[in-house]
């Protein structure tokens, strides 16, 4: 289950407050993780980049294939993100998870490349793959770097769930 507080509100919302667009993306991030783990995709929530930038979930699949979801719950927030194709370098499937009242038909066009984007609609109870993202291989030496980094954040957030005080430890490279 996602944790509202690891998810949270992305600047230049204006339908939505700040703690509603938090509490729908938690939702979204809930329903995914569902959909995700009846599939054998196991994810982490707001797993950083290399590039600096940060997944909002990050996933394996039973083949070793990553898995990026970027959370949009509102038009203004979707149609104002320029940053998601510095996503793409770091999965094998890219999507896109929108709660069930956002109008997707946004997502159509060419400025966000069906032809290598999914799309997921959840809430906090399930999800559905609305258009299944195309694969777009990494490079063996790309994914077996980015599969350790996933890795070792997972084992990072189980052993501090479990004993608060190594967090603050530092987390290495």
């Amino acid at each position: 289950m996602a944790d509202s507080s690891i998810l949270t509100a992305r600047a230049g919302i204006a339908e939505v407050p700040a703690d509603e667009a938090e509490r729908r993306a938690a939702a979204v991030a809930r329903g995914i993780c569902r959909l995700f783990a009846r599939n054998d995709i196991w994810c982490l929530t707001e797993m950083p980049l290399r590039n600096g930038r940060r997944a909002d979930l990050m996933g394996i699949d039973p083949k070793g294939r990553i898995v990026i979801v970027e959370i949009k719950t509102a038009r203004s927030d979707l149609l104002g993100d320029g940053k998601w194709p510095d996503y793409l370098d770091f999965c094998d499937r890219f999507y896109w998870g929108l709660p069930p009242e956002l109008d997707r038909a946004c997502l159509e066009g060419e400025d966000f490349r069906p032809d290598c984007c999914g799309v997921i609609v959840a809430d906090g109870y399930d999800a559905e793959i609305v258009r299944p993202a195309p694969s777009h291989p990494l490079a063996a030496a790309r994914r077996k770097v980015e599969v350790e980094r996933l890795a070792r954040a997972a084992l990072r957030r189980q052993l501090v769930a479990n004993d608060p005080e190594c967090s603050s430890w530092p987390a290495g490279g």
